[in-house]
């Protein structure tokens, strides 16, 4: 390439990417010389580059000379002569074998546009809207998908139109015909007046008649297009919605759609609304019913209140429109009667919903109890059972009343348990309603603000978290909006939450400790034999049990007097006005009833007692004036119990000193002090008892069989807490330890006094197992703490142990509560180490051997010692009698009779 000024200019400086090395100034020299030289090239040297001719520049008018190399010298060392006009010091030859531009063959420019680039930027900047429609329709789906949804549009649209077009030009043919018609009778008119017939009123009055149709028809096909069109809004926007909703979701993908939108709107209005389907219902009835008679108006000659009237027809009796001529009345009718069938359908459906709800909702529980003066009792444990037994007998002289239960159960399987206990319930009504304590709605529902009492079950498994539910729910109560016209009586647990329940709910709550109850109850009655029997017919409201009533007429009387003026009950006890109402058990004969005073007995029912006139008694004196005294006792309790360090605390008081508690269970003894101490017990406390542990499975007989049985006085069976939460279970280890100790001790019996000895406690023979055990039974008292009212019926057939009904009792004691606030202050006294107690007492302390003494002059007898008798057992009979009928009549004492007092704690 030549380099001097007549030739063509130097291509431009080429700027080069970074990639790709710059250009070598040498190139160019070494092509100018080369070019310049005349001297042809070596034909036996390859050149260094390809000879193949191009025009990098195009755009210039001739083309550019032929490029030539300069050979390399031969290895011989001839050389070819350079040429005389290029002698650049800038020239220089490249090896062929130089690595740098090995893959350099021809020049390459970056910055210069080709034509089809430069086209191509053209068309972008000519069409920039033709090309974003065409992403957003790329975007929107697959092309087949595109061209179905818009030929399925397309084709809508083009029958809408048809249609209309053809409605249209209908309208405009009769127009015709009618303005045709005018013309014709116009020219007959003017005929007939030629003629001179008097005819023109008569053609007068036809053309009126004429246009009245004309517009009459004008009419009919104005409703025909409004039906249509009004028909097919739904249907335009249904599709303008879902083409909206592809163009967002192909512009965003995170954007919300309209046809979402909209559907999410739709259901938040039928599920918000209660009202909603019926009134979606009744306008699309309406609608159909318009969009029908504006039909009929079109393609019939009737008028539009007969057309409306008519297409309600058909929509109520699809079999209307059989009755219909000509294709268009026949078309629009069978639409109408296919519409009104999926009318009534959804009606139908909405109906039987509602219904079905309905009974649903009846049968879960849901609906409210309208009731006054109800019990209602919250919770459910293996208590409610008992418990509605006892309501149903309280409520007996009433006639009957009505106890609602609510807990978080199916109403139906509740019902279904209730009614496997076969409990006769005495006209008591027992409502069923599914919900929780803790809602206020829920309690609203069952009427919990009129309820004469409410009772909270406490729920069978841990102790801490059944207090702390009943807690809750007493929270619950205290905060219902209208108030409580009744009391509240709370079952729980631990003796330790019973400060805080009361705490919370003030005046108006009850609590009843069915452990620490049970506990005082088997340690009463380990002491003494047989007073379990009695404190289960004072609970219950079968036989006798406490009431409290005011006696106007007994105001200024002593209550030495006041013990024998009611033949059919026996006064135990005063509620004293002046002293805030508080009950006083046993007091002294010399008080004198004050106006306003209550007196606390023990009868049948709270109407089946009244004062009357005083009768004649003989007062007498006692046989022998003296007090029982103590003796050292050796009580063994087998198993470990949750709350055993109150029990053990009790047992101090009651025992006398220098007697021994063995504590017989699986629990280490190293860990065992430890455990009482947490519980709340203080060794230097006890004064009276001495403790003795043993460690041991109470249901393995030769660890029994280590321990002296035949020497206790008393043995206390305790519900194991590692099995508490299993009525069942607790009663089979229960069952089990008593049956391997009966047993072990008839083997320990002397031969001579098993050979003597008198079956008398039951019919079993002698020389059975149950014979044996019951001999054995004669020298100890066996306490067994029974949670299943099932295991009841073994151990009376049995008759091998004193038992203690552990749910029953406390059922007896929640219901007796519910129905009288105030006897949970008599039970507390009952049951307390201090105050007044029921205890057990030979005849012999108040009658002599076959003295002749009417009920009254034991009562007045026993006032000397400063005790009530409320009742007597003879030495032939299994069951105390209390509150005995016939108080008058004389019986023949022995002196194997014993008497139940209420007395002071010795």
């Amino acid at each position: 390439m030549s380099v001097d000024g007549e030739a063509a200019p130097p291509p431009p400086l080429v700027h080069r990417d970074w990639f790709f090395p710059s250009a070598a100034p040498f190139l160019h020299t070494a092509a100018s010389s080369s070019s310049s030289s005349s001297k042809p090239a070596n034909p036996r040297r390859p050149p260094l580059f390809p000879s193949t001719r191009r025009n990098p520049k195009p755009y210039l008018g001739r083309s550019r000379p032929p490029m030539t190399t300069r050979s390399f010298p031969s290895s011989s060392g001839s050389s070819s002569a350079p040429s005389s006009s290029s002698p650049s010091p800038l020239q220089s030859f490249v090896a062929r074998g130089d690595s740098r531009y090995a893959g350099i063959r021809r020049k390459v420019c970056f910055d210069a546009p080709r034509a089809k680039d430069a086209a191509r930027m053209e068309g972008r900047k000519a069409a920039p809207g033709l090309r974003t429609a065409a992403i957003t329709d790329s975007g929107a789906g697959s092309p087949g998908g595109r061209i179905k949804s818009r030929w399925s549009l397309s084709v809508f649209v083009a029958v809408v139109i048809t249609i209309l077009c053809s409605l249209i030009r209908k309208n405009f043919l009769l127009y015709d015909e009618v303005l045709l018609l005018q013309d014709q009778l116009f020219i007959l008119d003017s005929r007939v007046r030629a003629c001179g017939v008097s005819a023109p009123l008569v053609l007068a009055n036809i053309i009126p008649e004429e246009s009245d149709k004309i517009l009459s028809r004008s009419h009919k096909s104005s409703a025909l297009f409004a039906s249509v069109a009004i028909l097919s809004i739904p249907f335009i926007a249904f599709k303008y919605i879902d083409y909206v909703s592809k163009l967002r979701r192909s512009t965003d993908s995170e954007a919300v759609s309209p046809s979402k939108q909209l559907a999410y709107r739709v259901d938040v209005f039928l599920s918000v609304y209660p009202y909603a389907k019926p009134l979606v219902l009744l306008l699309a009835t309406l609608l159909l019913i318009g969009l029908g008679g504006l039909s009929l108006y079109g393609v019939t000659d009737d008028t539009l209140a007969d057309c409306l009237w008519l297409s309600w027809t058909y929509i109520a009796d699809s079999g209307n429109h059989a009755n219909s001529v000509g294709f268009g009345p026949k078309l629009v009718s069978l639409s109408i009667s296919f519409g009104g069938m999926l009318i009534f359908a959804m009606m139908l459906g909405l109906v039987s919903d509602a219904i079905s709800e309905k009974f649903d909702s009846l049968r879960k529980g849901r609906s409210e109890v309208i009731e006054e003066n109800h019990t209602l009792v919250l919770g459910w444990s293996d208590k409610l059972g008992s418990l509605l037994n006892q309501l149903g007998i309280a409520n007996k002289s009433l006639g009957g009343g009505t106890v609602v239960v609510m807990a978080e159960r199916d109403k139906e399987e509740m019902e279904l348990d209730i009614a496997k206990m076969e409990f006769d319930f005495k006209g008591t009504s027992v409502i069923c309603r599914s919900g929780s304590p803790l809602i206020l709605a829920d309690l609203k529902k069952v009427s919990v603000s009129k309820a004469r009492a409410v009772v909270v079950l406490a729920e069978d498994g841990n102790a801490d978290q059944s207090d702390a539910r009943a807690l809750r729910t007493v929270l619950s109560l205290t905060g219902v909006k209208e108030g409580l016209r009744g009391h509240i009586v709370v079952e729980l647990s631990d003796l330790d939450n019973e400060v805080l329940v009361k705490l919370v709910g003030g005046d108006l709550v009850e609590t009843v400790v069915a452990h620490d109850v049970i506990g005082r109850l088997m340690i009463q009655c380990a002491r003494q034999p047989g007073l379990a029997q009695i404190w289960e017919d004072i609970l219950g409201f079968e036989n006798c049990e406490f009431y409290i009533k005011r006696w106007p007429q007994l105001d200024g009387m002593q209550f030495e007097d006041v013990l024998i003026s009611f033949p059919d009950a026996i006064p135990c006890g005063i509620k004293m006005a002046s002293c805030g109402g508080k009950i006083i058990l046993n007091p002294d004969d010399s008080y004198i009833l004050q106006e306003g005073d209550e007196v606390l007995v023990i009868a049948e029912d709270d109407d089946t007692y009244t004062p009357a006139e005083l009768p004649m008694v003989r007062r007498g004196y006692l046989p022998k004036d003296f007090i029982v005294p103590k003796s050292p006792e050796r009580i063994l309790f087998c198993g470990w119990r949750r709350d055993i360090e109150d029990m053990i605390m009790v047992l101090d008081a009651f025992l006398a000193l220098g007697s021994e508690l063995w504590m017989f269970n699986d629990v280490p003894e190293n860990e065992r002090e430890k455990k009482l101490i947490d519980g709340g017990l203080d060794f230097n406390r006890l004064e009276n008892i001495s403790l003795v542990n043993r460690e041991g499975n109470a249901v393995i007989r030769r660890h029994l069989e280590s321990l002296p049985l035949e020497s206790f006085d008393s043995i206390l069976i305790l519900a194991d807490e590692s099995v508490e939460d299993s009525a069942i279970q607790a009663d089979s280890r229960s069952l089990a330890t008593l049956l391997l100790i009966r047993d072990i001790q008839a083997k320990r019996l002397p031969y001579k006094e098993a050979i003597v000895s008198h079956v008398s406690r039951g019919s079993f023979s002698h020389g059975t197992w149950i014979g044996d055990m019951q001999q054995a039974s004669n020298k100890s008292v066996i306490i067994s703490e029974i949670l299943d009212p099932r295991t009841k019926n073994l151990l009376s057939v049995s008759k091998i142990s004193d038992y203690v009904l552990s749910n029953e009792l406390v059922s007896m004691a929640l219901a007796m509560v519910a129905e009288d606030r105030q006897i949970n202050d008599v039970l507390e006294e009952l049951f307390a180490e201090e105050g007044n107690e029921m205890q057990i007492r030979s005849a012999d302390l108040y009658v002599r051997e076959e003295e002749e003494m009417n009920f009254f002059e034991i009562i007045l007898r026993a006032r000397q010692r400063k005790e009530i008798v409320i009742g007597y057992r003879l030495a032939n009979s299994e069951r105390a009698i209390i509150n005995p009928p016939d108080k008058n009549v004389r019986h023949k004492w022995s002196a194997e009779d014993v008497f139940v007092v209420i007395a002071e704690k010795e």
